[in-house]
């Protein structure tokens, strides 16, 4: 099919093509649209008269599957698919998950534990010296050693375990030409070690300028202070104007050099790629098994921004696409959409216009295109920053002209709003548009906890900005005559919340009249700053030492007290209230949690009403 890259030998033949300059292996299914890493590199390279073949989810445990299209001119490119594949495959509790929605029909099973690095060395046994590139999630929040949360360890690079030459770290488009383009010319691909947004491996760094050499990995492994202050370091070196090289050692075997990373995309340039000529569906070889069940979730969602400066703790952003936020044009949105409502699948409504955090529609400052993001200093956390740019003004203007579209429905806003970014603009324009066009019925929001000590450690705003976000949201919509609600997430058992912050969060649940259907417990990704909290009970940034709740009783106590009302969860929420000595939330007051034990007795949490006698 000529609308898709070929996926096999046959698909190349049709092309006329002897072989490919790229195989790229993924862990996903193919599905040629701009919400997947594969489809947008695959299709840049094409753009650029690169031979491109994709290879997806190729079969692990058999030496030649990655032999369909044969040796490629160039190389190898590798990525384990949109999710890293460890948390593709296990729950926090550590159980397999039973679907993958990036597999067809969903289908669990179809790519391998830790991808990149069966990949990469599936390759290396076959093509002993073909140049093979990692990218994607899980190569890029890798790339140096990081805390694995499934083995309980600290783990190398997995540049040094997967027998790949370089990793494409963070949002890969410049990088990878870059790449592409020394490699066509003759470069060996053990002398590319000048391009931003890679990782290399070397034996000597002495000839590396302003270089700031990391402890070694022997070190690292050995002391978790110093992994925290290591954390620290590359933390503060995801800024592609002011980071420097950053050289881990490995004794014996050299240094993993990474570089700084890659500039951000101009609107033109992030243009310029959502342009690219995607089918925007699954490949079809994937009808038959039911489809790809992640696509049906983005189909007709638009892409208007990348990056984020929130900062929360818990996320990956810094690390991978960073704090300096990229935009489309409105133009380039509106002409996705267009194509959108000419699908026949469509039914008149977008389902999301966003990125990491909808709202967010420029950097935060002015400055930051020229001099970079403060090192030492959030945007939004512990408060907004005066120099923050807040303004809405721009993503309204693109919801409305997106509303206006003929064939268009309704435009929904489903990726996340920052509640706190949203408070800091004295214009209520856009929260009563938001709330009058782009809401159906629920209007989902992240204050994730309560308790002032947790929320500085996810650096997360106080919680009186979610209450004075409540309460603005409540008042539009009485104004508007809508009946819709704010639905939160909360996150149970991250660093620093102790089985008392638990309650504190129980109570607020109580008070706003809302039982959780599902529970977060925080899960230790790489390269976060609360993942490097759970590993070595410190904050990197401020070297205090963090409360860690890593015994799975007292998180199952802490999760049972979010759904207190679940009868399963009464032992672990008697247990919980008696450990954290608040006792007097049991009894039959009104603000108690639970009724008291009494044994013999089948509990009954219905309340008697005085004056009937009558249960309600």
């Amino acid at each position: 099919m000529q609308d898709f890259l070929p996926v096999c030998r046959a698909d190349m033949e049709n092309r006329g093509w002897d072989r490919p300059d790229f195989v790229y292996v993924t862990g996903d299914a193919y599905v040629d649209h701009s919400s997947f890493g594969t489809a947008i590199i695959s299709r840049l390279l094409e753009r650029y008269g690169y031979r491109v073949c994709i290879l997806a989810q190729p079969d692990w445990k058999d030496d030649r599957s990655v032999c369909e299209f044969g040796e490629p001119r160039l190389a190898f490119l590798v990525s384990a698919g949109n999710m890293d594949s460890m948390v593709n495959h296990f729950t926090v509790n550590h159980k397999r998950r039973s679907t993958d929605a990036y597999s067809p029909g969903g289908k669990m099973g179809l790519r391998p534990d830790r991808a990149v690095t069966v990949y990469g060395n599936l390759i290396r046994k076959t093509y002993k010296h073909t140049p093979v590139i990692l990218g994607g999630i899980e190569a890029s929040l890798r790339r140096l050693a990081h805390y694995d949360y499934w083995s309980d360890s600290l783990r190398r690079s997995v540049l040094m375990d997967s027998g790949a030459d370089l990793i494409s770290y963070g949002m890969g488009e410049r990088s990878i030409l870059e790449i592409a383009e020394a490699l066509d010319s003759g470069i060996p691909v053990s002398q590319i070690t000048f391009v931003r947004g890679t990782c290399y491996k070397t034996k000597d760094v002495s000839g590396i300028p302003n270089a700031h050499i990391l402890p070694d990995f022997q070190s690292l492994s050995g002391d978790r202070a110093a992994y925290a202050q290591s954390f620290a370091v590359q933390y503060r070196n995801t800024d592609p104007f002011t980071a420097v090289p950053l050289c881990e050692s490995y004794p014996g075997k050299g240094y993993v050099v990474q570089n700084p990373p890659s500039f951000p995309l101009s609107q033109q340039e992030m243009d310029d790629v959502y342009d690219l000529p995607f089918t925007g569906r699954a490949h079809p070889m994937y009808d038959t098994a039911g489809g790809i069940p992640a696509l049906s979730e983005i189909r007709f969602s638009l892409t208007s921004n990348r990056g984020c400066f929130g900062g929360c703790s818990f996320c990956a952003l810094t690390f991978h696409q960073g704090r300096i936020v990229q935009t489309r044009s409105h133009d380039s949105i509106l002409r996705e959409a267009e194509r959108m409502t000419r699908d026949p699948d469509f039914k008149g409504y977008i389902h999301d216009v966003g990125g990491p955090t909808a709202d967010f529609r420029s950097p935060s400052c002015s400055k930051q295109l020229k001099k970079g993001v403060c090192p030492d200093r959030q945007c939004l956390f512990p408060r907004p920053c005066p120099n923050l740019k807040v303004d809405h003004r721009d993503y309204l203007e693109l919801l409305r002209s997106l509303r206006s579209l003929k064939g268009v429905k309704k435009v929904f806003v489903r990726s996340g709003i920052r509640f706190d970014y949203l408070m800091a603009d004295k214009d209520q324009t856009f929260f009563r548009e938001l709330c009058r066009y782009h809401v159906s019925g629920q209007l989902r929001v992240a204050p994730e906890h309560v308790s002032p000590r947790v929320l500085r450690l996810m650096g997360k705003p106080e919680h009186k900005v979610y209450e004075e976000f409540l309460k603005t949201c409540r008042q539009i919509n009485r104004e508007i005559g809508r009946e819709q609600y704010a639905v939160p997430y909360f996150i149970s058992s991250h660093p620093g919340s102790t089985v008392k912050d638990a309650v504190l969060l129980a109570e607020y649940i109580r008070d706003l009249h809302f039982t959780p259907e599902q529970v977060q417990d925080f899960y230790p990704t790489p390269s976060t700053l609360s993942t490097c909290m759970y590993y070595t009970g410190i904050h990197p940034l401020t070297g205090e030492k963090v409360y860690v709740p890593r015994d799975p009783h007292e998180k199952a106590i802490q999760r049972a007290l979010m759904q207190y009302k679940v009868p399963q969860n009464r032992k672990l929420v008697l247990e919980g209230l008696r450990k954290a000595g608040r006792t007097d939330l049991i009894g039959y007051g009104p603000k108690c949690l639970i009724r008291p034990d009494q044994p013999g007795i089948k509990h009954d949490n219905t309340r008697k009403n005085k004056k009937t006698g009558r249960k309600r």
